[in-house]
């Protein structure tokens, strides 16, 4: 509990960074120990831990491009009350290394993101902020939906996405790419040639793609394992292309979503999902540190309805709102 008050006063009410450690972890100092702290504490500080060579980067890189990541995160099962909370984040430099979030509650287990109209709208705005230019393209990982949701999640917040852009201007049309990210399926890749399998448990090696055989026959769809299998077989990502203004091939969607996973903050090594997904899932997840105290007030035994829901509903939406400050650096990391 007193980590989530300390996380939940330091980014709602005081707008500071926080970092917790354990004093156990204090006392070993161990190199690697301090360097996953720097690495979290400096980018909490506005700093910058890496970028994409320019040499390297994809040609999608030549125009203004915002990266956004979307998840949903729901209440455990058997929890009939507590609402569902959706997050967005997006990127705000050129590189992209720095990201800002947004976080809405909605209804329970919505799996659409009932109001990315205006999340978006705030996250296009602060892009414009930061780096004077308005995004041409817009490349969307969305994460935390099933197969079955796709055309439901697309034909809602693809219109959702090309709405808001009309609030900022009639004629704004950027590209928009639209990625689902899925992680737990039961699909799992080998090496058929020992000299490619990786360490002990003979895992195939990171920034293995397959989008042949085993894909969709007709549809825009690959499997990537971005991430070196530390312990037991490695999990490759599901990616479906849902939709795809912009255009790019297939080779050039897979090299930039793998290039993405490089560019995680918290570690030197490349993760399993692009970085935007993975700090949308990180703002999802702290907003329950800010709903504490609202879910202990709420009545945790009680069955409210009809007014008394909706108040109940709006005082979350204002407990995870984060200071102004705080969403100035990326208290999430």
């Amino acid at each position: 509990f007193f980590p989530a008050e300390v996380k939940r006063v330091g980014d709602t009410v005081l707008g500071i960074a926080t970092q917790c450690v354990q004093a156990k972890n204090v006392i070993k100092t161990t190199p690697q120990t301090l360097s996953n702290l720097c690495l979290k504490m400096n980018v909490k500080l506005g700093g910058v831990n890496s970028i994409l060579l320019p040499a390297v980067r994809p040609r999608i890189f030549t125009e203004p491009v915002i990266f956004l990541g979307c998840d949903i995160t729901h209440p455990p099962a058997g929890d009939s009350r507590k609402p569902s909370i959706a997050a967005v984040v997006g990127s705000m430099d050129a590189h992209p290394s720095r990201y800002a979030a947004t976080v809405r509650v909605q209804a329970h287990r919505q799996e659409i993101i009932s109001d990315l109209t205006y999340m978006a709208r705030e996250l296009l705005i602060q892009f414009y902020r930061s780096t004077r230019f308005k995004p041409t393209r817009i490349i969307i990982y969305r994460d935390g939906v099933s197969e079955g949701q796709f055309f439901n999640v697309l034909q809602y917040e693809l219109r959702a996405l090309r709405e808001c852009c009309m609030l900022l201007e009639e004629d704004y049309q950027p590209g928009i790419t639209f990625i689902a990210v899925q992680k737990r399926h039961h699909t799992r890749l080998f090496a058929v040639d020992k000299k490619d399998q990786v360490g002990k448990a003979f895992n195939i090696p990171p920034g293995t793609t397959v989008d042949v055989g085993i894909t969709h026959p007709t549809e825009f769809d690959f499997y990537l394992c971005s991430h070196a299998g530390i312990q037991g077989t490695s999990r490759p990502s599901h990616y479906h292309v849902l939709w795809d203004d912009n255009q790019l091939s297939a080779d050039e969607l897979q090299q930039l979503t793998y290039q993405m996973c490089h560019t995680y903050v918290r570690c030197t090594r490349s993760v399993s999902i692009p970085a935007p997904a993975y700090y949308a899932h990180l703002v999802a997840f702290r907003a329950r540190y800010h709903l504490v105290d609202r879910e202990h007030d709420s009545g945790e035994g009680s069955q409210p309805s009809g007014t008394s829901e909706d108040t109940t509903l709006s005082n979350m939406a204002r407990a995870v709102q984060v200071h102004p400050d705080a969403n100035n650096v990326m208290y999430f990391a």
